[in-house]
């Protein structure tokens, strides 16, 4: 990208780069900061009364999953706890079962924030199942799972980095520096996210999956 920039062709970044799309010769940055994300998934589990959240984290050295339990650490009025399963996607019956012995450990949590859609269907609701412990649970992106246990009262929100967006709007963004001079972003990020799937939305967004757009 460096290249490219030196040699007078505008780029942008999009989905990861937050943070260094300056670094790389971009204009501007097109997605979703996990730390904002966080930030309103916490909110949102301040609304659904939620007072103790497990945050399982599949990649221990993946800082945006980090930055995730991190933000929602800042804005929910209770206790947000990072919980390492890493390797948890490759092995989702193995993650079920460490967040099942996490909350048998400790009856006080009763929120999950996933930060993968996989992990939300195939480790927390399965764990939180086996409990009984019927546990809030919210995850970071879709999947045609989650959307489903979203739609069932299962599973109670999605973040949605609305990928869909990333992609039109960096195409469009540079089509309007190549044609009209335009750099959009203020030398700042253009966020697409989050975006929130729940019961109140679902039906709609599982329509627009199936389209092609969501």
């Amino acid at each position: 990208m460096l290249a490219a920039a030196a040699a007078g062709i505008p780029t942008v970044t999009m989905n990861s780069g937050s943070s260094v799309f300056r670094d790389l010769g971009a204009f501007t940055h097109v997605g979703q900061d996990e730390i904002v994300a966080g930030r309103e998934a916490g909110l949102r589990f301040n609304d659904l009364g939620a007072t103790k959240i497990l945050c399982p984290i599949q990649e221990a050295a993946n800082s945006g999953l980090t930055d995730r339990c991190k933000g929602a650490r800042e804005t929910f009025s209770g206790e947000v706890i990072d919980f390492n399963i890493d390797g948890g996607l490759a092995d989702l019956a193995g993650s079920a079962t460490k967040i099942q012995a996490a909350l048998e450990a400790d009856t006080a949590i009763d929120g999950i924030f996933a930060l993968n859609a996989d992990i939300a269907t195939g480790a927390a609701l399965v764990a939180s199942d086996a409990t009984g412990r019927d546990a809030i649970i919210g995850t970071v992106d879709m999947s045609a799972d989650a959307l489903t246990a979203i739609k069932d009262g299962k599973m109670a929100f999605a973040v949605d980095q609305q990928q869909y967006a990333q992609g039109y709007m960096s195409v469009v963004l540079l089509f309007l520096n190549v044609t009209n001079a335009h750099e959009l972003g203020g030398g700042l990020p253009i966020y697409t996210g989050p975006g929130f799937v729940t019961a109140d939305n679902v039906g709609k967004v599982m329509e627009l999956v199936a389209a092609g757009t969501r």
